[in-house]
């Protein structure tokens, strides 16, 4: 495992999960939505408060787990990270799959088709963003078990 790369790439992951993390609990906590572009930070219960709790221990396990990120129990931390960034960035994935296929309150039961394609547009949560970044640790982990075999 290249020790450097890894440490530099997951601590500003670590860095930018931990902040997201904290920005959703300040929303939440403020009681009003945020949105800029195309980042949209709820205040619900659910995805602002526990949700931004998750996002925040997922920073934090990828900050505690660069330190000495050849070992595996410090190489399990940033696996954590990632794997509570996958449950977040899923389970708002389902929300807007969930979300798209009823119809509006006053129309038919089923969406149309054009409704249900706009539920897929921008402005998205900060774990959708993270998600992405976050599967780095398939290619560490593939490449852990590749070198432990030899």
């Amino acid at each position: 495992m290249n020790e450097k790369l890894a440490k530099t790439y997951f601590g500003i992951l670590g860095i930018a999960t931990f902040i997201s993390g904290i920005v959703d609990l300040i929303v939440t906590f403020g009681g009003g939505n945020f949105s800029y572009g195309i980042l949209q930070i709820p205040n619900d219960g659910f995805r602002g408060g526990w949700g931004g709790l998750v996002v925040l221990s997922a920073g934090f396990f990828y900050l505690s787990g660069i330190k000495k990120i050849s070992q595996i129990r410090q190489f399990a931390k940033v696996a954590a990270g990632s794997i509570l960034i996958w449950v977040m960035a899923g389970t708002d994935v389902f929300g807007m799959i969930c979300s798209s296929i009823p119809g509006p309150e006053d129309g038919p039961w089923f969406n149309t088709l054009g409704g249900f394609l706009g539920t897929y547009a921008p402005p998205y949560p900060p774990a959708i963003f993270l998600l992405p970044f976050s599967f780095a640790v398939i290619y560490y982990v593939g490449k852990y078990f590749r070198t432990a075999n030899k």
